[in-house]
């Protein structure tokens, strides 16, 4: 797993969001084992309290699940990862709104560019 962190962003926080995106994204599969806290560490090269932190509260939230001596693996509640893929896309879209409203793109405009992008990407998505 490779993060480019932003330092304006805790990176508990930037771990979790990444899982959550390998999950999401079909890299990561629902029930599979996560690396250990110190591998983790060590292989993002961040403190082992901060990988602590970042399991700690995805266990909170019922995103993995540890088991004492075998490790944390993630959820196989497909509702769980269905909710996480809802909430990703939702601020997505939020994010994508507020930027194209700052640069004074009303709504319709919005849907029309949104439109001409979908139909874009799929026909170059067919001629491959």
């Amino acid at each position: 797993m490779q993060i480019n962190f932003d330092i304006s962003k805790p990176i508990y926080e930037q771990v979790i969001a990444e899982i959550k995106r390998s999950l999401v994204r079909g890299e990561l599969k629902p029930g599979s084992k996560l690396p250990s806290q110190r591998d983790l560490a060590k292989d993002l090269q961040v403190n082992h309290n901060t990988i602590q932190r970042a399991y700690r509260e995805m266990e909170g939230v019922g995103f993995v699940k540890t088991v004492r001596g075998m490790g944390t693996y993630l959820t196989d509640d497909q509702s769980i990862v269905l909710k996480i893929r809802q909430e990703m896309a939702q601020g997505t879209i939020d994010r994508f709104i507020g930027e194209m409203i700052s640069l004074g793109i009303g709504g319709q405009e919005i849907i029309q560019l949104v439109k001409d992008g979908v139909s874009k990407y799929e026909n170059e998505v067919i001629q491959r």
